[in-house]
């Protein structure tokens, strides 16, 4: 086969096509590909004390390391992680990272409309501390700071165009440097012939390389002097006297406060559990494109793109110039089941090659070099919460459902605030404040997930939303992201 360099092709590929292209492909991240991962930390294998104790090696885990050092660099503090320190969603993830803290100014608007325009400022000044810490530590992860294109295509009910127009209205009136882009305009900075528009969020995410970022957080957290265990997992939290007790298989830790970053992962505190759900989150990454395979896309702006329906693609390029393309299918398990083996997903590789071909006809002779999964935690209102336990002595952030590379900066900071007692502008927000609504238990859980995936999958196409939306709507469920 040929490539159609005009990007105006208009056969669908063939299913043979699209299982070829992902025949070879590698079942690891491509992140991890050549990388040069840090040696492993030890094990705690003894009882230690601690002003801090931190469960959990991923970005909010290690910003809540770092942020807790530079406020108080006499403060002792430990970080525990079950594996290695990125193992998981933060060192697999797409690697785009997005100053909204509230998944999007359409999900913040009608959640926290009274307090939009303060989470949007706060959300850019998190994105900027980010950008500094990676100068200030040396942080070599690929930063680019490109912004990020919301894209409608042909494949959408007319309706989403409509609210491309409305987050242009709203950013707009926020000061924010947008640009509403028509089809020809759209397809002049990346060419497909699906495209039928795009809202340009400019200045206001960047993109990464997500495994050298948390490495390299490692390192800084390290060097400021902050001691790490890996292969630690904590099995158990207890009040201690005036403290916290952590157990681990092999060790203890007694720490006066503790912060819980375990994300997706079953939570030590059983009250977490009924607001958060496990997903599974697919992608893969194609070979690096040649000059001439990039000619026929443009892309020149390099900017992080995402369509807009409910079930939602994301892609970027890499350093390299290969396309990293995931996203849509977003698999929560029975009983949230959490396994390695669930990373694997060939039904939903071949679905997104299907995607990849009809998006981008003219790279007919590209494959895929890497395809990997990851679990993700997700909450009602698809943005970070915050709480505590034990009399304040314990915190918890969690609920990123997916977008949590810029903004776990901001849950660390505010879970440290949680835990000093200190009062800021974020911890007197109701953003903070307010905890989402809670999941059902199962098995209604898990019939309201599939039901949900089902009517969202309808709305995308038909533009309507059903009952069953419109009623978790009513209940503040909101699937709408």
């Amino acid at each position: 086969m040929t490539g159609d360099p005009t990007g105006t092709s208009d056969v669908d590929p063939t299913e043979q096509q699209c299982l070829d292209a992902i025949a070879d492909a590698d079942l690891y991240p491509y992140w991890y590909d050549d990388a040069d991962e840090p040696e492993s930390n030890p094990t705690l294998v003894r009882t230690e004390s601690c002003d801090l104790c931190i469960v959990g090696g991923g970005y909010t885990g290690l910003w809540t390391a770092i942020i807790a050092k530079e406020r108080d660099p006499s403060r002792d503090v430990v970080l525990i992680d079950a594996a290695e320190v990125g193992s998981a969603a933060s060192g697999r993830n797409g690697g785009f990272m997005e100053s909204s803290l509230t998944h999007g100014i359409a999900n913040g608007q009608e959640r926290f409309p009274d307090e939009i325009e303060l989470l949007e400022r706060l959300g850019l000044e998190n994105l900027n501390e980010i950008e500094a810490a990676i100068a200030r530590y040396g942080i070599d992860c690929d930063y680019e700071r490109t912004g990020v294109i919301d894209v409608a295509t042909t494949s959408h009910a007319a309706s989403y165009f409509d609210e491309l127009r409305d987050d242009y209205e709203h950013l707009t009136q926020l000061g924010q440097d947008v640009e509403l882009l028509d089809a020809d305009q759209m397809r002049a900075q990346i060419n497909s012939p699906t495209y039928t528009g795009g809202l340009w969020r400019k200045g206001r995410a960047a993109l990464v390389d997500p495994a050298r970022l948390v490495w390299g957080m490692k390192a800084a957290a390290e060097s400021l002097g902050v001691r790490i265990y890996e292969d630690t997992k904590a099995t158990n939290i207890e009040r201690d006297g005036v403290g916290v007790l952590v157990t681990t298989p092999l060790g203890k830790i007694r720490a006066a406060r503790v912060a819980l970053g375990t994300n997706a992962f079953p939570p030590l505190l059983r009250r977490i559990g009924h607001y958060i759900a496990p997903v599974y989150d697919y992608c893969m990454v194609t070979e690096p494109l040649t000059p001439e395979q990039l000619d026929r896309i443009g892309w020149s702006g390099r900017q992080g793109l995402s369509d807009i329906p409910n079930q939602f693609h994301y892609y970027r390029l890499t350093e390299d110039n290969r396309i990293l393309w995931g996203g849509y299918d977003v698999v929560y398990y029975w009983r949230g089941k959490v396994s390695v083996e669930l990373e694997s997903r060939p039904a939903t590789w071949a679905k997104l090659s299907r995607h990849f071909f009809e998006t981008f006809p003219q790279l007919d002779d590209v494959r895929f070099s890497h395809i990997w999964g990851g679990v993700i935690d997700t909450c009602s209102r698809f943005c970070v919460f915050w709480g505590t336990a034990m009399s304040g002595r314990v915190s918890y952030a969690l609920g990123y459902t997916g977008l949590g590379v810029a903004s776990t900066r901001f849950g660390a900071s505010v879970m440290l605030d949680l835990l000093d007692g200190r009062r800021s502008e974020a911890t007197d927000t109701e953003f903070v404040r307010k905890k989402p609504v809670p999941f059902p238990p199962e098995p209604f859980r898990f019939a309201g997930i599939q039901a949900t995936r089902w009517s969202l999958d309808r709305e995308d196409h038909t533009g309507k939303r059903n009952l069953w939306l419109r009623t978790l709507d009513r209940l503040g469920l909101g699937f709408d992201s």
